[in-house]
């Protein structure tokens, strides 16, 4: 032994040694080979050999390392697992010795070892005590209590309340078992994962129940609940305001879900939501909370205090809400991140405000209360005007944007008053750089209405110019730049009403361009020169310069692709004016003339806003790749991506009219944008059905397999979303074109066909198609389920789990069309993927209920008996709980049809 430096000797000396009883000189010579061995899968046969050595001594806790380190390298190796299975049960861990052996019957389910140590490991480790609510509660209320237990597991059992607090049977356990000081403790741990667990929890448990959220609320107390929020951590904030939400819906009747006689409990919850409205009143203007927090409160307000229904006679909660915070609003909207001493703010958080400024003057509903709120906003402004304090001023000035932004109307009529205007224009005049940023935005915001426009034109003009000549910071020159391009688009599209003298729209026009191009500058300073050419390109001559530059063109689109998805308006209004997709009406040739005899206004288009240069223009965009940037725009986050932006999009014209080849590319189009986002939020309303027949037109042998690829997605995407959409999908004849592609030989093709084929199953018309004899539309699905590509098995395997669910017929049927279907179904529901695996349980079970006794029969009789005892044994596991339900749901079935009765063997 001593001469020998081979790994493998030392193993087969090790194997003799243990053949011969020789427990120890085998373990020796096992050692000698680890130190020596160097390939993974001769290493892991010795560690699992020494296992079974240390397993003979009684040395457990190095018999189950051992087999895990062989379990490491391949971890379906079944002897490793079930040596760490022995070795887990003689340390008193049954609950991993169970999910080893487990493991083990799933390998091997015909092994009478494995069934006979699952079994009594089954009973040992209490299966059904351990499924129940009450016992799973618990455990994790002794695993948090445990101070010697690891943070890991902590975190684990703090998660797992999470999950059972959104049951109704696992809220109320929790709260009855004494759990809120339990969750308090987590809250005072200041650790960020047990915060966020405890919040969620507490939302769980408020969710839908009057009588949990006003006790939550006594016992936590909203003081505490809002310093939580008020943290600097964006997480803690959110879901601390989705409590906040789930409190406010359960005690006002948001959610209707009904509880009986817990309701009773609840008298009165006026009193706790006006403390709820007070305490998030104080927080907006509280220099203890954190920019994340205040977010949060502001966005609380804005969901939950005007009515979402105007025919709602209660608007209260609006009325108070200016009374007591409207000047608290206001003081956010006029703080000026660049001076000491201010809020703490996100970048959002001004914009939140003055959504909420607006959504409360749109609550009112007459002429006092109108009045009132402007009185409020007039005495805030006058307020903070101050000769000797030019912090003050500037306060009151950001303040005043901030009610532009919002209720314009209110903004724009305190700018009317004497002076405003006057202070504006002299702040741009300032030496200090922060006068001169606050007055050029709200110059910026003020010249909405033609006669600011004019007023600016003609006093401010020159001073916005000389800010942008002399200023170095880069971030004062571009808003000065926006402030020149708005007032110089301020007559529209109206030929007639140009601002500016000629040419020089067009060079403000060209200094956003090269700004724009600028690499070297950030995106957020470069979105500037794009919101300077969203006003510009109003003027036609603008139009056509921007779309003949193709670097500006492309620097536009890769900025929409960008992470900063608040350049998407100023992008979508650019569009929108280069293609003149905005709706305009048609004027009667008899209004113009006698609008000209009554000596009125006409607005005249400029000779370039004709039919023949769109085209023009639209042809330069679609060259210049409009469509990638349509469709990644359209994929934005739904909150970033506004209704009206969505709108302007969907008004682009991405093809020209008549031309077939125009169609083919706007179908594509659709069929990106239908692909990669949700068709309701990109077609809304009854624009979704016109959709159809253009996707459905792709479906054909001319086109090129991306746009037949993409086509079949897009119609995935509406097939599942309503009966309607289905059978519209039916009624433009696109079923035997999806079947056809079902056989196509390039597998994305067959995936996607394949997916839209599952979605459109549930329509009677396929099921009857399924149905009918003498065709191979069942078998090609039933094959499908093995194919090596999952996606495809997981469209297959569910197309088969609806259609045999909703034809019994069909669960007969599927047995005759192949005699593999038996191993097909095994290997469906041992598939590792919980997604595939389940709806393998689904289809055994459609089996089972199929009113064919025969069949549920020999279902029973074969290895799927075993396979569904292991699953429905196993541990409750939140990501694989659905596959287990329905395995026990199939075995109880199977004893209601009397073919197995409880607790026997299989």
């Amino acid at each position: 032994m001593g001469e020998m430096a081979d790994p493998i000797q030392f193993k087969d000396e090790g194997n003799k040694h243990f053949q011969a009883g020789e427990v120890d000189k085998a373990i020796e010579c096992y050692t000698k080979a680890i130190k020596l061995c160097t390939e993974k899968k001769v290493l892991a046969v010795v560690y699992r050999n020494r296992s079974a050595c240390f397993l003979k001594k009684e040395s457990y806790t190095n018999a189950a390392s051992d087999a895990s380190k062989a379990i490491d390298v391949d971890a379906a190796d079944v002897k490793a697992l079930f040596r760490r299975c022995q070795a887990l049960e003689k340390l008193g861990k049954l609950d991993m010795a169970f999910k080893d052996v487990q493991r083990c019957s799933t390998i091997e389910p015909k092994n009478k070892t494995f069934l006979e140590t699952l079994r009594r490991l089954g009973f040992r480790h209490n299966p059904l005590t351990t499924f129940s609510t009450d016992s799973r509660v618990q455990n994790m209320f002794d695993i948090l209590l445990d101070e010697e237990m690891d943070k890991d597991k902590k975190e684990m059992a703090a998660n797992n309340l999470v999950v059972l607090a959104r049951e109704e049977a696992g809220a109320e356990r929790i709260f009855q078992n004494n759990g809120v000081p339990l969750l308090l403790d987590l809250l005072e741990t200041g650790k960020v994962e047990m915060v966020l667990a405890a919040i969620r929890t507490f939302a769980g448990m408020c969710t839908g129940h009057k009588a949990r959220a006003m006790a939550i609320i006594h016992l936590v107390g909203i003081d505490k609940l809002c310093s939580i929020m008020a943290v600097d951590n964006e997480d803690i904030a959110l879901a601390t305001c989705d409590l906040f939400q789930c409190i406010n819906d359960s005690l006002t009747g948001g959610d209707r879900r009904f509880y009986g006689k817990e309701e009773a409990l609840v008298l009165d919850a006026s009193k706790d939501l006006k403390s709820i409205l007070m305490a998030l009143l104080e927080m907006v203007a509280s220099k203890k909370v954190s920019g994340h927090g205040r977010d949060q409160a502001l966005n609380l307000l804005t969901r939950n205090v005007p009515r979402k229904d105007k025919k709602d006679p209660d608007h209260s909660k609006s009325l108070f809400t200016i009374d007591h915070g409207l000047k608290k609003i206001l003081k956010v909207c006029g703080q000026i991140p660049d001076l000491p001493d201010q809020l703490p703010m996100t970048e959002n958080t001004q914009l939140i405000a003055s959504v909420l400024l607006d959504k409360l003057w749109d609550d009112l509903r007459c002429d006092p209360e109108r009045d009132n709120y402007r009185e409020v906003c007039d005495e805030y402004i006058k307020g903070k005007f101050d000769p000797n304090d030019m912090d003050r001023n500037i306060h009151a000035i950001n303040a005043l944007s901030g009610l532009l932004q919002g209720p314009f109307e209110v903004g724009n009529q305190l700018v009317g008053r004497q002076g405003i205007m006057e202070m504006m224009v002299a702040l741009c005049g300032s030496e200090r750089e922060v006068d001169q940023m606050v007055a050029v935005e709200a110059l910026i915001h003020s010249s909405t209405k033609m006669s600011r426009a004019s007023f600016i034109i003609t006093n401010g003009v020159s001073l916005l110019k000389d800010i942008y000549k002399k200023t170095k910071n880069d971030k004062i020159k571009i808003r000065a730049l926006v402030g020149l391009c708005k007032l110089g688009s301020a007559g529209g599209d109206d030929y007639s009403m140009r601002q500016f003298a000629e040419g020089s729209t067009e060079k403000l026009a060209k200094q956003c361009r090269k700004w724009l191009c600028n690499s070297a500058m950030d995106t957020r300073t470069r979105k500037w020169a794009i919101e300077g050419l969203a006003y510009l390109t109003q003027d036609a001559d603008v139009k056509d310069d921007f779309v003949e530059d193709d670097p500006a063109m492309k620097a536009m689109f890769d900025l929409a692709k960008s992470k900063d998805k608040t350049i998407l308006y100023a992008v979508a209004c650019t569009l929108v004016n280069c293609t003149n997709s905005y709706e305009k009406k048609d004027i009667m040739p008899e209004l113009v003339q006698l609008a000209k005899f009554s000596k009125q206004h006409v607005p005249e288009q400029h000779p370039k806003d004709k039919k023949d240069f769109i085209q023009k223009r639209v042809k330069r965009m679609l060259k210049g790749g409009v469509i990638s940037a349509l469709t990644v725009m359209v994929k934005a986050d739904n909150v970033l991506l506004t209704d009206q932006t969505k709108e302007m999009l969907a008004l682009i014209p991405l093809a020209l009219e008549g031309s077939a080849i125009g169609k083919v590319r706007a179908a594509h189009a659709l069929a990106k944008i239908a692909a990669v986002s949700n068709p309701e939020i990109a077609f809304p309303g009854e624009r979704i059905y016109e959709v159809v027949r253009p996707l459905v037109s792709l479906l054909h042998p001319e086109r090129d397999g991306v746009q037949n690829y993409e086509a079949l997605l897009s119609l995935t995407n509406l097939a599942g979303l309503n009966d309607k959409l289905r059978v519209k999908i039916l009624k433009e004849k696109a079923l035997p074109e999806i079947e056809q592609y079902m056989f196509e030989d390039h597998d994305h093709i067959r995936q996607a066909a394949t997916e839209c084929m599952c979605n459109l199953v549930t329509c009677k018309e396929v099921q009857d198609r399924y149905l009918e004899d003498g065709n191979d539309r069942l078998k090609l699905l039933v094959l499908m389920c093995v194919e090596d590509n999952e996606k495809l098995q997981r469209a297959a395997a569910g197309g088969l789990a609806m259609l045999t669910a909703a034809q019994k017929k069909l669960c007969t049927k599927m047995t005759l069309v192949t005699l593999q279907w038996m191993e097909i179904l095994q290997r469906l529901i041992l598939h590792d993927q919980p997604q595939i695996q389940h709806r393998g349980l689904v289809i055994v079970y459609n089996m089972l209920n199929s009113d064919d006794n025969e069949l549920a029969k020999k279902l029973m009789e074969s290895e799927i008996l075993e396979i569904l005892t292991v699953i429905g044994k196993a541990m409750d596991n939140p990501k694989r709980q659905i596959v287990i339900d329905v395995a026990r749901t199939c075995l109880v079935k199977a004893m209601d049809l009397g073919l197995i009765k409880p607790f026997t063997t299989p």
